[in-house]
């Protein structure tokens, strides 16, 4: 997009709540860009180590009230719900508020829209701007955003998201954004059940799981997210980037607005009983990516490590 008018770096005062995986990752982008950053967290140890990138530490909330744009990056709708409107949050006085605010969790469209009401009966522009990454890939520059609301606001923050990583994709008024995320999130899930499927079938047919992998990855069929996922499949290291359980509550959300919107779904309908059987393991903690055990298990064979070096395709 043409930036021949965006704000010299650190002319507007930024305030981010949440340092969290992702949020911190996204905080230190805009700080080595060299904007003004503020952080909160609710455990402040983790807002204090931003500060060896540039980042100031609020004590509290109400210390960003007058900041021209904040962005949020909470866990769930109550975060959200409790950082905006509740007691103490960054809109519980109504004459001392931030021009814009930028959320870019992964919530709801009815939470979305609720918050964007209390904005709007407060003066504050709202843009929902949920994200497509995690950490690593922040740290990378390959987060991708995904951006709703008025679209002057969002012409006039877009200099500051294309800091955090590839850049942002405006898709129109209002709260679409999140159904943008939960629609990708929904393929997220596909992409990597179908994965897991056809690699235990390979791996039964007398093929490494790295070199099936490596073979599909440069074929027309690989994607930046199959290649990422490959060191997961290979060497069994499921570190979560994102568990079942948060996988599936966005299976719920996107089954909802699909009968909502009378758009059927037997693919994703396929893939959220794996996703189920995924969370009805017990294996809550670890990363989504446990659909390829489920799956080997299913086929009657076990996996082991194979110990191989995997380019993830992010660097570093």
């Amino acid at each position: 997009m043409d930036t021949t008018d965006a704000p010299t770096p650190g002319t507007l005062r930024i305030g981010w709540i949440g340092a969290g995986r992702m949020g911190a990752a996204m905080a230190t982008r805009l700080a080595r860009a060299g904007e003004d950053v503020t952080v909160w967290n609710r455990t402040r140890s983790k807002a204090e180590a931003l500060t060896d990138v540039g980042c100031s530490v609020a004590d509290t909330i109400a210390d960003l009230r007058g900041h021209d744009v904040v962005f949020t990056m909470v866990s769930t709708p109550a975060d959200l719900e409790q950082v905006l409107v509740g007691e103490g949050g960054l809109l519980a006085d109504p004459d001392h508020v931030p021009s814009v605010v930028v959320d870019c969790s992964t919530v709801s469209t009815e939470s979305s829209a609720a918050m964007r009401e209390a904005c709007t009966e407060r003066g504050v522009d709202f843009l929902a701007s949920p994200v497509s990454g995690n950490g690593k890939v922040v740290t990378s520059g390959g987060l991708s955003l995904v951006v709703s609301g008025p679209e002057e606001t969002y012409l006039r923050v877009a200099p500051l998201l294309e800091h955090l990583g590839k850049g942002a994709t405006y898709v129109g008024e209002g709260d679409v954004a999140r159904l943008a995320k939960i629609c990708h999130n929904l393929m997220l899930g596909v992409v990597t059940q179908c994965l897991a499927e056809i690699t235990v079938l390979a791996e039964k047919g007398g093929m490494p799981r790295a070199a099936f992998l490596e073979f599909l990855n440069n074929s027309v069929m690989g994607s930046v997210f199959t290649r990422y996922k490959s060191p997961a499949f290979v060497n069994l290291d499921y570190t979560p980037t994102f568990t079942p359980v948060l996988l599936r509550k966005d299976f719920d959300l996107g089954f909802a607005a699909a009968h909502d919107l009378d758009v059927p779904m037997p693919v994703a309908a396929a893939t959220a009983a794996a996703v189920q059987a995924s969370v009805s393991s017990g294996r809550l903690s670890e990363d989504f990516a446990i659909l390829l055990d489920l799956q080997a298990a299913a086929s009657g064979i076990s996996l082991k490590p194979e110990d191989v070096v995997v380019d993830d395709g992010l660097g570093g």
